[in-house]
């Protein structure tokens, strides 16, 4: 970030998606924006525009985020993420969603509210399809957590973590009379997540040069 932005940071609030860097050890540990907790009863999510966060929609459901929930500053999930994913999974003509590449941390901390920002390690992800977009979701630790902290790859949780992970994604947006078609195609470990990250990396680039 060149200074001019930086003393305009210190002024007024970064935007959490674009004013806010990635970080230099990225894709080892990345910076996370922090939308959502495990005690939110409604579903928070960053208005593009503005970059304040905002409701969404209320939880029709009892499901809960199992940890902390946010995103990835400066990535987008475009043609590349969706190449990748088409490769991998063998699906034909996906889009990448236009989203930043979303991440989940895992802690056992309690931290009681979203808005924030932590340093996370990825450990490996969740290949998602929504619909024809592909949909990646990261899986990350909380940098130097004291219990999470010595997991170094996905396939080293418990398996009833990875299987709550996966349910909760595969219904967290399902409406009342309104099933979404979405599947996990893969789950992928740290050397995969890290490609991800890059590829999502290339692809803000891309979309956002003018902005960066």
């Amino acid at each position: 970030m060149d200074p001019i932005a930086k003393l305009m940071g210190l002024r007024f609030k970064s935007h959490p998606w674009h004013g806010v860097e990635i970080g230099s050890q990225a894709p080892e540990v990345v910076t996370c924006y922090i939308e959502m907790v495990p005690t939110d009863t409604v579903k928070y999510e960053v208005d593009k525009k503005s970059g304040y966060l905002m409701i969404d929609r209320p939880q029709k459901y009892s499901n809960i985020v199992p940890a902390l929930y946010g995103f990835i500053p400066q990535t987008y999930s475009g043609r590349r993420v969706a190449a990748l994913s088409m490769e991998r999974s063998g699906y034909k003509e996906l889009t990448g969603d236009g989203d930043p590449m979303d991440i989940l941390v895992l802690t056992e901390k309690e931290i009681t509210h979203g808005d924030i920002l932590v340093f996370g390690r990825p450990i490996g992800g969740l290949r998602m399809i929504d619909g024809r977009d592909a949909d990646d979701k990261i899986i990350a630790v909380l940098d130097n957590d004291a219990v999470y902290g010595r997991f170094r790859d996905i396939f080293d949780l418990p398996q009833p973590i990875i299987d709550r992970l996966k349910h909760y994604f595969l219904t967290y947006k399902d409406l009342p009379g309104n099933k979404r078609e979405r599947e996990i195609t893969h789950v992928y470990g740290i050397d995969e997540a890290h490609e991800v990250i890059h590829k999502s990396m290339e692809d803000y680039q891309e979309e956002f040069s003018p902005m960066v």
